[in-house]
């Protein structure tokens, strides 16, 4: 860790959490953090670009890099652990690499940003009647709080059912069953700052403008775990909601109410039974639009209309301006795709870059390019 400097330099096989609390006993925050972070390792989370509930304010883990060590296909080594903001020195090397998915080398080592460490942190559960009153929300706390805002997600009544369902410690933060909620975090790493006050004028604003039905701000640290742990839970129990067809993707902000609902509609048309969950990262436009199967469906039946909800969903993505894959990368599942919705030039840019830097094949072969 250099403190002075704000920086940490990490091994690939460094644990995420491991990084968060080493950075946390220099007074220092590593803000990247998603719910795999007690066994995922930063190379993996460079190779794959992650993103996680931070982007919003800190960015994906490719804005959190500032140098690299990798091994290249032909076995030299590229030494880039420089620990510089500003280095315009000719073309950003790490950049082809982070999110690369190992297809071009193998990163070794990193220097990562940090950030002051938090010194007040406000979490606040919000119900409100749709998704287009989700994206009210989000614009009347971004304007409230500016940069203090450093997490906004949404989740629909059903994920709110399935966690209370499968995870017993799991408790309804509000009285009544509503449609959609939104969960706020804001952030400040100076002392005094009055994030109450902010949180509860601008839900009470929004509360008056029909924006907000009903909402409860965390009192202590166990409370804003609770609530979070809403969100971050339902990964893991839609298994036990039997087989999911699961769509990544991101699209503009003035976008996403309107695909929520369009999306919803055209996967309902095409399968009545199907029960559509769209939830996510809603400050920073990724949605994740999974499909659970009907109940008491067979999980093979349902899982072979995936290749149609693709293409039902991918193409309003498509059409909107959007991505295919926000946060997941493309690996092998997602080749198709990419061949299907990226241009010849980028294909072929893609695909000439690959060449020159991995003529043989030999980095992570048959993974995001088809072919090589």
């Amino acid at each position: 860790v250099d403190a002075a400097n704000s920086t940490i330099t990490v091994e690939a096989g460094c644990v995420l959490a491991d990084i968060q609390t080493a950075a946390a006993e220099a007074d220092r925050l590593f803000p990247l953090s998603l719910g795999a972070e007690g066994s995922c390792m930063i190379g993996g989370n460079l190779s794959t670009n992650a993103g996680g509930t931070g982007v919003l304010r800190y960015g994906n883990t490719r804005d959190l890099a500032l140098g690299l060590e990798v091994v290249l296909p032909d076995g030299n080594l590229w030494d880039g652990l420089r620990g510089l903001r500003k280095n315009n020195t000719g073309y950003d090397l790490k950049h082809l690499f982070i999110g690369a998915e190992g297809t071009l080398g193998v990163i070794t080592a990193a220097v990562m940003k940090l950030f002051p460490l938090p010194r007040h942190t406000v979490t606040a559960f919000a119900a409100v009647p749709d998704v287009h009153r989700a994206m009210d929300l989000f614009g009347r706390a971004r304007e409230a709080a500016g940069e203090t805002l450093t997490g906004c997600e949404t989740l629909p009544r059903i994920c709110i059912d399935f966690v209370l369902r499968h995870l017993p410690e799991c408790r309804d933060p509000l009285g009544d069953k509503h449609p959609w909620y939104v969960l706020l975090e804001l952030t400040a790493s100076t002392p005094g700052s009055d994030l109450n006050t902010t949180m509860e004028d601008m839900l009470g604003a929004a509360a008056e403008a029909g924006v907000v039905l009903d909402a409860t701000i965390a009192t202590n640290a166990e409370q804003a775990r609770g609530l979070w742990r809403l969100r971050e839970g339902i990964a893991e129990v839609q298994k036990h909601e039997g087989a999911s067809i699961k769509h990544d993707v991101s699209l503009p902000l003035s976008k996403v109410a309107d695909f929520v609902v369009k999306a919803t509609a055209a996967v309902e048309a095409h399968l009545p039974s199907a029960r559509p969950l769209a939830f996510g990262h809603l400050g920073d436009g990724n949605i994740h639009f999974n499909t659970a199967q009907p109940v008491g469906a067979e999980p093979d039946e349902f899982l072979s209309h995936w290749d149609d909800f693709n293409r039902l969903v991918h193409d309003i993505v498509e059409d909107m301006g959007g991505s295919f894959s926000a946060e997941h990368g493309i690996g092998r599942m997602r080749r198709g795709e990419l061949e299907h919705y990226k241009s010849d030039v980028e294909l072929n840019l893609m695909r000439r870059i690959k060449g020159v830097i991995d003529p043989q094949g030999l980095m992570n072969p048959g993974k995001v390019l088809d072919g090589i």
